[in-house]
Order: structure tokens, then C-alpha cells, then sequence
């Protein structure tokens, strides 16, 4: 935990803090770009008390309660392995009986209750309690990327690309940034280069708040980097 501390000395938060609370990212650091092979956990710091200091801190508490039920889910599937369609199951319950269609026509309300609803659903399938310890979360979460290296998925990616399995991977952990906080916020993936050729130049792809349940979904309309100078500038300067 000690780059924690260092993370807490640079941001000014601190980890599981009930003032100003750290969250986190986990990430493989794998030596070659291997895109969507390998697991990912955000949100990584949340519990019952944290997500309602970030519920009051930022005025957004329909935000902070999306933040925790996603990462209910993902910590579930990825960590413990309990399988996404139980908490897809859910979610579509919930927007049949409130009369909706998109997952954010859901109140901050309705996302408290599945938030409930997701860790009961844990307790179910694993036999105890959802872990509201950060250092505990961080710990599993960081074996779980790992154990992705070895997943069915990288492997055959690894080997159409002739990517060595013994170069193995490191885990990245880093400060949240969200993309789901609003109408200015958004996901997506740069490159200062282009994958393919090697052409130094800027590209990539991103999506305005996010709709979809998981990260850049395929089917959602997406927007290029390079289709906006503005947007490049404004990129590239922030870089």
C-alpha cells in the first residue's frame, strides 16, 4: 500500500476517507496494446458510507449511486465470477416496473435499490458479504487482472498477433476519472500514434456520456478524435 500513500500525498484524497474519498482504477499494463483482452475494475474504493459522501459532495447523487452499482457488478464478475446476466437480469426488472427503457431514465433512487438488490444477489451466489474494505477490494481486484492474462479471450489474441505469453503483464492502478457524470463527460481511447501503421499522429474514438452498461460498446454511436480539430486541440493541449 505504500504507492497508495503516494497517490493519497499527490490528490489530496484518501482511501476508503469519509471527507474525500479515493477511488481507484485497476488495469493490466501489458508491454503490447492488447485491447479489451484483459479485465478492468473501476470505481475500486466504494462502500455504503463513501458513495454517500460522494453522493453530497458533488450534488449528483444519481452519479455516485451509478458509480457503486457498476461497480457492484463489475467487481462480482471479473473478482468473484459471478456472471454479469444476474445483474442484467436486474436492471432490466427494475426499468420494466418504472416504466423505462434506458438505464439512465433511472433515478438516484431506483440505482440505490439495485445497488441493494446487486449485493444481495452477491451474498447469494458467493455465501458472504459484499467487501466494503478499499484495501481489501484493491487486493482481489489486482489478482483478478493477473489471473486475465491467462483468460481463453487473450490467449487467442496473443497468438493471432504473435505476442509472446512469457512477456506477462503489469496492473496499473490509478485515480478514477468518470465518464459518467454528465453531459460533459464521456469514454473512449487515444493514441499519439496510429495502432496499425505507426503514423505519429493523434487518433482514437470516444462517447459522450455513456449509455451503455459496458465500456464502449460496440454498438453505440461513437465519435473519431480526428473528425473534430477542436476537439484535437483541446485534447492535445490537455495532454
Amino acid at each position: 500500500m505504500e504507492h497508495i500513500g503516494k497517490m493519497e500525498e499527490i490528490t489530496g484524497k484518501k482511501f476508503g476517507d469519509k471527507e474525500n474519498p479515493l477511488l481507484v482504477s485497476v488495469r493490466s499494463g501489458a508491454r503490447a496494446s492488447m485491447p479489451g483482452m484483459m479485465d478492468t475494475i473501476l470505481n475500486l474504493g466504494l462502500n455504503e458510507e463513501v458513495v454517500e459522501v460522494l453522493a453530497n459532495k458533488s450534488g449528483n447523487p444519481r452519479w455516485a449511486w451509478d458509480c457503486y452499482r457498476r461497480f457492484i457488478q463489475m467487481f462480482s464478475d471479473v473478482v468473484m465470477e459471478v456472471g454479469k446476466k444476474y445483474f442484467e437480469e436486474l436492471i432490466d426488472k427494475m426499468k420494466e416496473e418504472k416504466g423505462v427503457t434506458q438505464d439512465v431514465e433511472l433515478t438516484a433512487d431506483d440505482l440505490k435499490e439495485l445497488a441493494n438488490q446487486f449485493k444481495a444477489e452477491y451474498k447469494e451466489k458467493i455465501g458472504s458479504d459484499f467487501p466494503t474494505d478499499p484495501k481489501e477490494q484493491l487486493m482481489e481486484a489486482i489478482k483478478a487482472v493477473f489471473r486475465s492474462w491467462d483468460n481463453p479471450r487473450a490467449n487467442v489474441y496473443r497468438r493471432d498477433n504473435d505476442i509472446p505469453y512469457s512477456w506477462g503483464t503489469a496492473v496499473n492502478v490509478q485515480m478514477m476519472a468518470f465518464g459518467n457524470m454528465g453531459n460533459t463527460s464521456g469514454t473512449g481511447v487515444a493514441f499519439t500514434r496510429d495502432p496499425a501503421t505507426g503514423e505519429k499522429h493523434l487518433m482514437g474514438e470516444f462517447l459522450m456520456k455513456p449509455r451503455a452498461r459496458t465500456w464502449l460498446p460496440a454498438c453505440a454511436p461513437r465519435r473519431r478524435l480526428t473528425s473534430s480539430r477542436r476537439l484535437c486541440r483541446r485534447f492535445t493541449s490537455s495532454s
